[in-house]
Formats: C-alpha cells, structure tokens, sequence
C-alpha cells in the first residue's frame, strides 16, 4: 500500500509576507479611521469647554452627556446623533481623569521652600483658644520651621517669613504658597498678591509661586510637615503667655526634630540643610518693617473700626477727622495724618465685637490671678450692683464668674457680657453662666432681651406640687 502523500509544505518566506500584509493592512485600516473626519469634530472644542467648566463646578452641578447633546442641538444647530456624543463625552471623561490621578514626582532644588498654614490649639493665658501656625518646609532637607499667629492675614505671614529669615540667616530662593493664602487673592486663573506682601518679597528679592485649587500633590512635603509639627510640638497643648516670645523657642524645637535620618536620602536633615543654607540668598541690609498703612475715619467718639467689628481709641480730638492706621501681626498704630504715633494698641481677632478699652486682655490675667481682683481694671469698669455682688463671694466663686465674664465676652463682646452678668444678678440672685450667654448673644446680635408674646401660666404646676407638698405658690 502506498501510504497517503503530506500536503506539501508551506514555504516559510510565503507565511512570513503574508502575515506582514496582514499587519501592514490593519494599520493602514487603523490610520484610515483616526483620519477619517468625524460629524463632531466642529463640536469638540465646544464639549472640551464644557467639561473644563464642569471642573471648575460642585460636582453636582456638571454636564450629564445628555445635557451637553442637548446645548449643542440647542444652541449651536449641531446634526449629531445621542449616542455619538454620549460615547464621546465617556472617552474624554476617562481620559481626563486618568491624566489627573498621574503625578509627577516633583524634584525639590536646595534653597526652595513651600508655605502652608495649619491650626492647632494652645492655652493663652489660660484660656483655650484655636491658634494658626505658619509652615515653611525645605523638601530637598526635609527641614521645617513654624511660627504661631492669630491670624492667616498679610501681616502674620510676612512677621512669620521675616522671623524664620532672620533664624536661618538667608531668604528662599523660591516660595510656592498654598492657593494664595494670605498674601493675595485668587480670582479665576489669575493670583494677585496683596500690597503687603508685594513689597515684601520685592525687598527680599525671592520668586513665589500658587499651587493650583485642590492640588496638594503640589505641596506635599508642607502639608506633611503641618501635620507632624501639630503632632510632635503641639501635644499635649502648649500653655503660653507671650506668642512673640514663644515663636523664639518655637524655631530652635522645630530646628531640634532635624536631628535624624532623612526618609529617604539616607542622611541627617541637619546635614542636608547645610546645602539649602548654601543655596540662600543673602539677607538685605535694609530692614523691612511688617506692616501695612491704611487711611481711615474716626467716629464722633474718636475710636476707629477696623475688620467690621473692632474698635479702637484714637482720641477725643480727633472725632470725624481722618488717621492713618498701621496694621502689623499683634499690634494696631494710629497715626495722625501728619504722620505723629497718636496711640498703639494690641490688635483683636475673631467675630466678636471688641474695643481697645475694655479690660478683655487683663480679664485673661486676673482669671489666672484673681487675688488681684481689688485694684483690678476689671473691677472698676464693672456696674456698682454687679462690682457689689462680686466683692461679696468668696474667692471660689468670683473665680468662676471672672472665668464666665471672659468666655462670654470673647464670644459676644465685653459690654454684652457685663449687662448679661448684671441682667442674671438681678433676676436670679446669682451668676448662671447658661442664663450669661444666652443673654449675651442675643444682646450682641441686636435682638435684645428674651420677651415672649403671653405670659406663662403656671398655675397647673402650683397645684400639682403644692399637694405634694414641695411646693406653695406665692401669690402677688
């Protein structure tokens, strides 16, 4: 038997060629249909816009793909179908968000810092009060330095800057700020530094920079070091009495948490700040004083309103007449037009209303003090009923209702909270700190007393406790 011939053998340069045809085909196919024109491509533009609005909206308020088919039918006459622009909006979608969760791994040079701000709470002068740290971390060392402020203003950031310059002998190089915060405002694409701070950095000779809204991949190396100076200096809480004299001590513990391995570089912080230190410019000769000059008006009691709700006393003579204020980090100076210092008083935060001569910040004092209450200016201010009352308990108790007159009057301003005390003697015999703020927030808000429409009839409860016997009613 003659077995069966095998088909005959394919010649491997035959295979070869024809798989390469077949490639060579597929891509030119796959070129074709990415030049082929599409029926939106007049619209892409236009659906590009609308999704960067959307980036820039409350994620609520966006484009659905049906919405945006319906813009483009309704006003631009666009002849496209649903499901073209439905499938096209997903794939830009994808792709967008896929380019946003990509970071670069950003490259710090030595003599570059970032500046963000973080809180925290301290205890000053007794009092628990929330409290603002301004951060400069250096990424290539991995160092940071913080100063603590009332505020996030101008004048905080430029004293904060100016302190750490003067600790490290040198100024940055480079700056980049969280979103403006502080020494500018944001308004769309554009950041326009405040006049402070314009100044300051012009004096100083360093670059700045904004971090985009809701990058913090931006500032990463900041926002890390915020978090562990709050955890490593600020607990348990600080309990201080002179935030100036306390950002001294400040830098040298901040300086202090260097002495270790960096996380990454396998050397000491304090040694790679060495090449950051090297990096600096040098420090001006000139000194740059923090503050920023504002015209302003008297009131016919010669006190001047700054921030809405804060007065301060000028002077009598000068009632209607036109001043000149200094606003720096801690303090307020009010000149006279001609340029003479007429008065200088520390500078108040927060919502509550405040003036210069209320005795709030020797009331913090006399809390931690209070042996000291007879010569007081706390006393003297107070209504001869309420000073009566006081003068009459015992230690314990003026120790308490000093510690209720201050909560009260940082939250609701120092005469508020004088009348509301005085209201509560004279109604129930005693200091009731709830029946204290009630009363003095709605005296701060403009509503006055607490009235109601009909008076309570109680004449149910009189006679359910009077035949228990607990309690009688007294008749008028």
């Amino acid at each position: 038997m003659v077995a069966p011939s095998a088909p005959p053998a394919r010649h491997p340069s035959n295979c070869s060629n024809r798989t390469h045809r077949n490639v060579h085909r597929g891509a030119i196919r796959n070129t074709a249909a990415r030049q082929r024109p599409s029926i939106l491509d007049p619209y892409k533009d236009i659906i590009e816009g609308y999704l960067d609005e959307d980036a820039r909206n409350w994620h609520k308020q966006r484009h659905s793909a049906k919405r945006i088919h319906e813009r483009l039918v309704q006003e631009h006459n666009a002849k496209v179908g649903y499901t073209t622009v439905q499938l096209y909006v997903k794939a830009r979608r994808a792709e967008r968000k896929t380019a946003k969760d990509q970071f670069l791994k950003l490259v710090w040079a030595p003599g570059e810092a970032q500046v963000d701000f973080g809180e925290a709470d301290f205890v000053v002068y007794g009092r628990k009060q929330r409290m603002h740290y301004l951060t400069v971390d250096f990424p290539f060392s991995n160092v940071g330095l913080a100063q603590v402020f009332p505020g996030e203003n101008a004048e905080c950031v430029c004293q904060g800057l100016l302190n750490i310059f003067a600790f490290i002998g040198g100024v940055p190089i480079r700056l980049v700020f969280d979103n403006a915060t502080g020494v500018g405002r944001r308004i769309g694409e554009v950041v326009r530094a405040s006049e402070l701070f314009g100044r300051f950095a012009c004096h100083f000779g360093f670059e700045f920079s904004f971090c985009n809204p809701r990058s913090g991949h931006e500032k990463g190396a900041v926002e890390n070091k915020v978090g562990a100076t709050r955890r490593n200096l600020f607990v348990p809480v600080p309990r201080i009495y002179d935030v100036a004299r306390y950002n001294i001590r400040l830098l040298d513990e901040c300086m202090g948490r260097s002495d270790k391995e960096h996380y990454a570089k396998g050397e000491s912080e304090r040694a790679l700040f060495m090449e950051d230190a090297v990096a600096l410019r040098d420090m001006p000769a000139a000194e740059f004083s923090v503050v920023s000059y504002r015209p302003a008006r008297c009131d016919k009691y010669g006190y001047v309103c700054l921030d809405g709700n804060h007065r301060y006393a000028a002077d009598p003579s000068l009632a209607r007449r036109s001043v000149i204020v200094g606003r720096r980090a801690f303090c307020i100076d009010i000149y006279t037009e001609d340029g003479e210092l007429v008065a200088t008083h520390d500078r108040a935060y927060g919502d509550a209303p405040s003036s210069s001569d209320d005795p709030l910040s020797q009331l913090n004092v006399l809390c931690m003090k209070p042996s000291g209450w007879q010569n007081s200016l706390v006393r003297h201010s107070l209504p001869d009923d309420l000073r009566s009352a006081m003068d009459a308990m015992d230690k314990s108790a003026r120790s308490d209702a000093l510690r209720c007159l201050r909560d009260t009057a940082e939250a609701s301003g120092y005469a508020s909270a004088v009348d509301a005390m005085g209201s509560c003697m004279d109604l129930l015999g005693e200091i009731d700190r709830p029946s204290v703020e009630i009363m003095a927030a709605s005296a701060a808000s403009g509503r006055g007393p607490i009235t109601y429409d009909d008076p309570a009839d109680l004449s149910a409860y009189d006679a359910v406790y009077g035949k228990a016997g607990g309690f009688h009613a007294v008749s008028e």
